[in-house]
């Protein structure tokens, strides 16, 4: 396995801030061309790593804001050849690693070597997977290996202390920390549940944890690099493109960015 460009980010945005802000898009959304500007400009904006998100036609986990969002970009034709049409662009203009945030199905479909390869030819750094865990997850954890890509998993509040052990030993990047049970969104307290589960996380093994869901001003982010590792944000950073457009997802990026700040 490669050294992870993930974990560099994050290690780098700990030494000289707070700690990472990871920034959540959904790919051709609006429109190809827009997500991968969007993207760039996220990244210029202060986000640390970028996560693309793949639309989808059954996403369980997103709040309505991304879901509509998806769905734009399905109805508009969105193919997977797009993603890493768009990683490629995007890793041609900025230093940010590039994760894809993805539903296990789409995988499978295009074919988990495959995807693998073509994610790692267009400069990918690796997959956020929510709906697989790591003993389900063979396959993936032997390709990713090989190949040289990161496998986030997912972490949960009601996980158990051997599931969490099991999820630190097989993650690479970080452990995506999910700060409340339920959908994405932004909420206007985060779960002191977060914290406890960071704790258990660091307990079990874990070297990099980042906890994501609801996250949504430079007040929750400051808050939350008090004791974890990267703040992601997602909801808040759709809703700023589709209302006022890359110039206007800029000014929120930069604004929320201001809460990694020492």
């Amino acid at each position: 396995m490669n050294e992870s460009r993930v974990a560099a980010a994050i290690e780098r945005a700990k030494r000289e801030r707070k700690g990472a802000l990871i920034g959540y898009l959904p790919v051709a959304f609006p429109d190809l061309d827009t997500s991968v500007e969007a993207a760039i400009a996220m990244a210029r904006a202060g986000a640390d790593v970028i996560e693309f998100g793949v639309p989808y036609s059954d996403p369980v986990m997103d709040g309505l804001v991304i879901q509509e969002a998806t769905q734009t970009a399905l109805k508009a034709g969105f193919k997977l050849p797009q993603l890493f049409e768009a990683i490629r662009r995007v890793t041609a203009e900025v230093e940010a690693p590039v994760l894809v945030m993805t539903y296990w199905n789409p995988v499978v479909q295009y074919g988990v070597e495959r995807f693998a390869r073509d994610l790692a030819a267009a400069g990918g750094a690796g997959l956020i997977t929510p709906d697989i865990t790591p003993d389900a997850a063979a396959e993936w954890v032997e390709v990713s290996e090989r190949v040289g890509l990161d496998r986030v998993f997912l972490a949960a509040p009601t996980s158990s202390d051997e599931r969490l052990r099991m999820i630190s030993e097989q993650s690479t990047g970080f452990v995506y920390t999910v700060s409340t049970m339920g959908i994405t969104g932004e909420r206007s307290e985060l779960d002191a549940a977060a914290r406890v589960l960071t704790a258990r996380l660091r307990e079990a093994g874990d070297q990099l944890a980042c906890v994501g869901i609801g996250i949504s001003n430079a007040e929750q982010v400051a808050s939350t690099l008090e004791y974890a590792d990267g703040a992601i944000v997602g909801t808040v950073f759709v809703k700023a493109l589709r209302d006022g457009g890359v110039a206007g997802l800029s000014a929120v990026v930069r604004e929320i960015a201001a809460g990694a700040t020492s």
